[in-house]
């Protein structure tokens, strides 16, 4: 059974691969490379098949969706966080330093204290590809000191600004520590302030296992949370985080995720 909707699983993301290759701004060799959430569920399982272990929720079994927000901590954030707590629902904010965890603290603080998963999203937003080894070392590492003395927890999980990684990218993030996380939905709201049609496009394009990717801080995004929640819990979605989305597995630092 486990199988069954395993393949299924798979093959509904499969049709967004081609997409996604498109709209994740990298090199698609790369792409082609990264590891999806169905598949490090099914290695964890091969290696530790211990079925008494299997996490809650188990999404080798139910449908299941991650909503991530980037570039935050940001002044909309806390009625983004009063909302989540309202619907019940844990997401995955990629923070960034420069004017967010260094000017909004508090809230980085409530993020972590409400159980929402935080990752690392640079410290200036840079095209990582773009950078020696010592500038994106210090992008990344000044945003992991500042979260981990602000909620005493270091992220060990990134997104590159724009999706954009390389070989040389993933290896200092296995240095460093941090699995890469890109996505399998955008609603492009950095372009938009037309809360109907980032709900639109979120809705349109969400499958199983999917990772969606929103920005709190662009006016039209916050109101379209609560409609994409209640419709996608309606089509039978369950909301976890990315590194629940992984489970039982463990996210590899270095390592491309992407459905």
């Amino acid at each position: 059974m486990r199988r069954r909707i395993r393949l299924r699983a798979r093959a509904g993301v499969a049709l967004a691969a081609a997409a996604a290759c498109a709209s994740v701004i990298s090199g698609c060799d790369l792409l082609d490379r990264a590891t999806a959430p169905a598949d490090a569920r099914e290695a964890a399982l091969k290696s530790a098949p211990d079925t008494k272990s299997l996490p809650t929720p188990d999404c080798g079994i139910k449908k299941c969706v991650a909503l991530t927000f980037d570039g935050g901590p940001s002044k909309p954030t806390p009625k983004l966080l009063d909302l989540l707590e309202a619907k019940k629902v844990h997401v995955t904010f990629f923070v960034q330093g420069k004017g967010h965890t260094d000017t909004y603290p508090r809230t980085l603080r409530r993020m972590a204290r409400e159980g929402h998963e935080i990752g690392n999203h640079t410290w200036t937003h840079p095209i990582l590809t773009d950078l020696d080894t010592k500038e994106k070392t210090t992008e990344l590492t000044r945003v992991q000191k500042d979260v981990q003395r602000i909620t005493g927890r270091t992220p060990t999980l990134m997104r590159p600004p724009q999706g954009r990684t390389d070989d040389e990218v993933s290896a200092l993030m296995k240095k460093l520590g941090l699995a890469q996380v890109l996505w399998s939905v955008t609603a492009k709201d950095y372009a938009t302030t037309d809360t109907a049609l980032i709900t639109r496009r979120v809705l349109d394009r969400t499958r199983r296992d999917g990772i969606i990717l929103l920005h709190e801080r662009y006016r039209g995004t916050i109101p379209a949370v609560p409609e994409i929640i209640d419709t996608l819990r309606r089509r039978g979605y369950t909301f976890v985080t990315v590194s629940q989305l992984l489970a039982p597995a463990v996210p590899q630092p270095g390592t491309v995720y992407r459905p």
